[in-house]
């Protein structure tokens, strides 16, 4: 048995383990915790924040452009699915457009996402480093105020009120918003919503997967590295940076519209720019470029704020015997300190690339150069 064979079988056999852990999660949060379907709802959030990430990644992590209004896409998506699936424009839809099938909803929400993601990508093409970020920054500020004010003349989205009555997923006859018995087990509805947002995350973590490798995808990091190498060598970088801004984009819509789903509400809210900042966090803590990376980073920044809400109230009242600082505030320190630290120590992220931790720190340009010969050796003797 050989490296490569022995590679395999590791890689088989972590997956499926994974993969009966993410399927016995929600019972073992259910049954082990005390506030147990509010830590699965924080992971049902956690799964959107992964999709977001990928999504965001594409732009960022590949093909190199700095985007700080990302967020604007999940919105385009949420709105998409509430105003499809909710009564508030329901007497002025065509009749075959009222409470259409989830899937039908999810499709629409990710394609006027993608087309969202082309016009923001169309007039920034010539655009690089700290421009991009400005002009990106200002769509998703546009995206939510438009949002807000879209109540008049013609009230296309209730404003500041936001939209609520959204229909919970129907699939398969079965009513995701009550609960359901498959084999005598009774889910709960956080149980099903977790189950469904999972497929769609794994999903795209498959579809990320077959892009990281793929021609576009090289094409991508191509343009990250050397724009002008890139175009000289006959890629149509026009073409290649606005798929990339269409396929994150489309990744964001189809979060957004899981969220209104799960919500039962959206409101403009739950878009504003703290929220890009948070996703592109995960980014690049985790490791722009590098999926695992985008994955740990997604579950670290989405999860660890949730379990500070839980300690610092009770380690105030141990300390000090009372609330000495707002628990939001504090919560939101200490996740600032942590960010700061890890990236002084570690500035290429967390579970970076080969190719980015080489370029971040040098010093291990041998030592991945030295494992990328390896691995070839091993794939020729195996050959």
């Amino acid at each position: 048995m050989n490296l490569i064979d022995i590679f395999s079988r590791q890689r088989k056999t972590s997956l499926i383990s994974l993969g009966l852990m993410l399927m016995i999660l929600p019972w073992i949060i259910s049954h082990g915790f005390e506030s147990g379907n509010s830590y699965l709802r924080a992971f049902d959030m956690a799964l959107l924040f992964i999709m977001l990430s990928l999504g965001l990644n594409i732009v960022v992590g590949y093909a190199g452009m700095l985007d700080f209004g990302y967020i604007a896409f999940y919105a385009v998506g949420a709105y998409t699915y509430a105003l499809l699936n909710s009564p508030h424009l329901q007497a002025l839809l065509p009749a075959w457009m009222m409470y259409p099938p989830f899937i039908v909803s999810i499709i629409l929400a990710a394609g006027i996402a993608c087309v969202f993601g082309i016009m923001l990508g169309g007039p920034t093409l010539k655009l690089r480093g700290d421009y991009l970020a400005i002009v990106t920054l200002g769509f998703g500020q546009i995206v939510r105020i438009f949002l807000t004010n879209l109540d008049r003349p013609f009230n296309l989205t209730n404003g500041p009120q936001g939209i609520n009555n959204i229909q919970r997923v129907h699939l398969f006859g079965l009513d995701l918003g009550r609960p359901v018995q498959i084999l005598g087990i009774t889910f709960e509805p956080v149980h099903l919503y977790y189950y469904l947002i999972l497929f769609f995350c794994a999903l795209i973590v498959v579809v990320s997967l077959r892009l990281q490798d793929s021609r576009i995808g090289r094409a991508w990091v191509a343009i990250r590295e050397d724009e002008i190498a890139a175009n000289a060598m006959g890629l149509n970088t026009r073409n290649i940076k606005l798929l990339a801004f269409a396929m994150g984009a489309s990744f964001g819509g189809i979060s957004g519209a899981l969220f209104a789903s799960l919500q039962g509400f959206v409101s403009p809210e739950s878009f504003i720019m703290m929220e890009s900042v948070m996703v592109l966090c995960m980014v690049v803590l985790g490791g722009m470029g590098n999926i695992p990376g985008v994955i740990l980073g997604a579950i670290i920044v989405s999860i660890t704020p949730e379990i500070l809400r839980d300690v610092i109230n009770p380690l105030q009242m141990a300390l000090a015997g009372r609330k000495v600082v707002d628990p939001e505030t504090l919560r939101m320190l200490i996740f600032g300190l942590v960010m700061i630290v890890i990236m002084l120590v570690r500035p290429e992220g967390l579970w970076p690339s080969s190719r980015r931790r080489a370029e971040l720190k040098p010093q291990t340009k041998g030592i991945a150069l030295q494992e990328k010969d390896d691995m070839q050796d091993a794939e020729r003797n195996h050959d």
